[in-house]
């Protein structure tokens, strides 16, 4: 696959980096950290209003720009390079995905139209057995029970580290029939989170640049109409929304590696030590050159995987998920979060140590940048996770 940005695509970029840039920076991350939304709402509204970017994909029939998941790759790499506080990541790649792959033609016309006008959204399927699973982020975490009852369904259960979970308008949970494993009777519900019997409380989390919420439903009453697909053979439509996820947070880990990189280079360029500046020591031009060629490698399986996201998404998108760019969307997803998650967290951890003792302190962002990579590392499934993902899909 010959890979290469169109000028459009080029243009996309280059506006997100040149915005990101001016607003996205330590004085405003900061500021953002310290709220509970965990992000600025005019911040928000500008990129709504003035940007559109919470509609870059969705298709225009509901309002949006119909734009493809390249483009929202290049601008989740520069969202991760500039640390953006914001719920773009859960509404766009979580929410908005679940409504597009698995909504029905009444949940897209009434939550699409909701998101491009700057509604939040987000996707909860990790129940509490995630944090006893080591590790683990597939059907096996999903715990909350839904039980039919005449013409709605009574929800019940706990969901854990759920990405601006506190924050969000609307809600997508995954739910299972009681007594079902696995992938087996998963079902899928669109609701706004203001419904009766939901309670939603922040969690404390090491990254507060993108805040995390346990959601509690407590016999959630829903009509039919909020279920999306088929009772109970969701499971397909859920994984191909986690791998597309998946494939954006890799986006965003790479800008963050590459960020990190270009901030540690220009740092020991300035910082001197026996009359000369660091960057002229033998030891940290290896580092610096360790660096960059994990973010070369990063980049082509990011820029691979959004290639397959993009024929996985056109058909799933029109209820095709049984094509050959589906089967390949995991495998590549993947690969791209294995690599991507131990990118990030290598570079920001060399980094720290090419900053020595000031690289942990508060003035300096590389902490910032340490703590996003160690959070996104886990979110959705670290490297170890996915490269037994790999090998598993290999052997199937």
């Amino acid at each position: 696959m010959e890979f290469a940005f169109t000028e459009e695509q080029l243009m996309i970029r280059d506006t997100a980096e040149s915005f990101l840039k001016e607003v996205s920076t330590s004085e405003a991350i900061r500021t953002a950290m310290a709220t509970d939304a965990g992000f600025d709402a005019d911040l928000w509204k500008t990129i709504c209003t003035d940007l559109y970017w919470q509609a870059i994909h969705i298709p225009e029939e509901f309002g949006g720009m119909g734009l493809g998941y390249v483009e929202l790759v290049a601008m989740m790499e520069q969202m991760g390079r500039f640390l953006l506080c914001s719920p773009f990541f859960s509404t766009v790649c979580l929410g908005a995905n679940a409504l597009i792959i698995a909504g029905t033609e009444e949940q897209k016309a009434l939550y699409l139209p909701q998101i491009c006008e700057g509604k939040t959204a987000t996707l909860a399927y990790t129940g509490l057995s995630a944090a006893r699973s080591g590790g683990q982020w597939g059907a096996q975490t999903i715990d909350v029970v839904a039980t039919s009852s005449g013409d709605e369904f009574v929800l019940n259960g706990t969901v854990r580290f759920v990405p601006d979970g506190a924050s969000a308008d609307i809600l997508v949970i995954a739910a299972r029939t009681a007594g079902s494993v696995g992938r087996d009777g998963v079902s899928l519900f669109v609701i706004p989170s203001d419904t009766a019997g939901v309670q939603r409380t922040l969690l404390k989390t090491m990254d507060q640049t993108r805040k995390q919420a346990e959601i509690v439903l407590d016999n959630v009453t829903v009509s039919a109409s909020a279920l999306m697909s088929k009772e109970g053979e969701a499971w397909t439509e859920l994984s191909t929304v986690i791998d597309l996820a998946t494939v954006a947070l890799a986006a965003e880990q790479m800008g963050g590696a590459q960020q990190i990189m270009d901030m540690t280079v220009e740092y020991t360029k300035e910082r001197t030590q026996f009359n000369r500046p660091i960057a002229g020591f033998q030891a940290i031009k290896h580092m610096a050159a360790d660096m960059m060629t994990r973010v070369e490698v990063a980049r082509s399986g990011v820029y691979y995987a959004a290639c397959v996201a993009q024929d996985a998404f056109d058909l799933a998108a029109t209820g095709n998920t049984d094509g050959e760019f589906s089967a390949e969307l995991p495998e590549a997803a993947s690969i791209a979060k294995s690599y991507c998650s131990d990118t990030y967290f290598k570079n920001a951890g060399d980094s720290i140590q090419m900053h020595g003792g000031v690289g942990f302190t508060w003035e300096y962002d590389v902490h910032l940048h340490f703590k996003r990579a160690k959070a996104t590392e886990h979110q959705l499934g670290n490297g170890a996770y996915h490269r037994e993902r790999i090998a598993s899909l290999l052997l199937d």
